[in-house]
């Protein structure tokens, strides 16, 4: 029996101004990527891809560890998508063989009353076949449990977004502002961004 589970999160985050436009840091998928996700759990995978392991997710009785392949792509503009085009999940292998995971993101600047504001959405849908443990449960608890635990993904990226992303744009800001003010200076990067 297969189910179908979807999570979506829209994102409107006001961007504090700063000495370099917002537009300017969002060319940087690397440095984004980076500034969202713990480092260790990060792999650069090359041609704007990254592989990410998510931590242990508990579904009802199952613990999986989903492992994604990330592309990331900005434009000149600023605007970043962001795609899954691989997944993996390690902890049941039964899982494994019968998970698809569709993950499809896009994070625009936009200007409105002379602030700037990171507006997007976020859309999560994973199908899977239900182990034979879990093929009793009624299908409400499923979709119920399934549902949220995607929505908690989605809450979490949400998080990041409006606190880590604000953080590191503002300290690389102040660092190209440094740069550009005296070019010979040694400016030190983020751990994130190295």
């Amino acid at each position: 029996m297969y189910e179908r589970f979807v999570a979506s999160q829209p994102v409107e985050i006001y961007v504090p101004e700063q000495p370099v436009p917002i537009q300017h840091y969002l060319r940087q998928p690397r440095r984004l990527v980076y500034a969202l996700v713990d480092p260790t759990r990060l792999e650069c995978l090359g041609d704007d891809i990254y592989r990410l392991k998510l931590r242990p997710l508990q579904f009802l009785h199952i613990t999986i560890q989903p492992t994604v392949d990330l592309r990331v792509r900005s434009q000149s503009n600023g605007t970043v998508n962001l795609r899954s085009v691989a997944c993996e999940v390690r902890g049941v292998e039964y899982i494994n063989d019968r998970f698809s995971l569709q993950l499809f993101g896009q994070l625009i600047p936009k200007e409105r009353n002379g602030a700037t504001y990171l507006k997007g959405m976020a859309d999560l849908e994973v199908k899977v076949e239900m182990p034979p443990a879990l093929m009793l449960t009624p299908r409400p608890i499923l979709q119920a449990a399934g549902n949220a635990l995607l929505k908690s993904v989605l809450m979490t990226i949400d998080s990041r977004l409006r606190h880590q992303l604000l953080a590191d744009y503002r300290r690389w800001a102040g660092n190209e502002r440094q740069r550009t003010e005296n070019p010979n200076a040694a400016i030190e990067l983020s751990p994130s961004a190295q």
